[in-house]
């Protein structure tokens, strides 16, 4: 089964449940910002401040961090970890693990504390695992999400060439 976007997409009904539960977290962890990003890379959405550096880029980074760690996770015994929390002197960023195809990242300051983000952090994981798990199972089952513009375009175009 392929991990990437390509093979899923939001209703903007997903998208609006997606966003009010990162928007929901920050308020109560007092973090700044959440970044959602799928495992290839993919920047899937962002709420709260946005951040001041290449959002675009930074995603890239992220899955290559969690795809990195999963391996090293392999390496002592472990299957995976669903976490991963970076620490600097005045930032910090919590990574978790959603629906193992999508990583939510937390950037946070000294307005909070690691403790209120982890524990905010579980429910909202598992609120969104259960909401992409539903987005997944949609387009795993074939069911289009939306009408296809496009159908017979190829039969067309073809017919333009004959």
């Amino acid at each position: 089964m392929s991990v990437g976007a390509a093979s899923w997409s939001f209703t903007e009904d997903d998208f609006g449940a997606i966003t009010q539960s990162l928007q929901r977290f920050l308020y109560d962890s007092n973090a700044r910002c959440a970044l959602l990003v799928d495992r290839t890379g993919q920047l899937v959405a962002t709420v709260g401040e946005q951040p001041n550096f290449d959002a675009t880029a930074f995603a890239t980074l992220t899955a290559a961090d969690f795809s990195a760690n999963d391996q090293l996770a392999r390496l002592i015994g472990e299957t995976d970890f669903n976490s991963l929390f970076h620490q600097g002197e005045k930032e910090s960023m919590y990574l978790a693990d959603v629906a193992r195809r999508v990583i939510l990242v937390v950037l946070f300051d000294n307005r909070t504390t690691l403790g209120l983000v982890r524990l905010k952090m579980k429910q909202t994981v598992e609120e969104l695992t259960r909401l992409f798990e539903q987005v997944f199972n949609r387009g795993a089952a074939g069911q289009p999400t939306q009408p296809n513009i496009l159908a017979g375009a190829d039969d067309e175009i073809d017919k333009l060439f004959q």
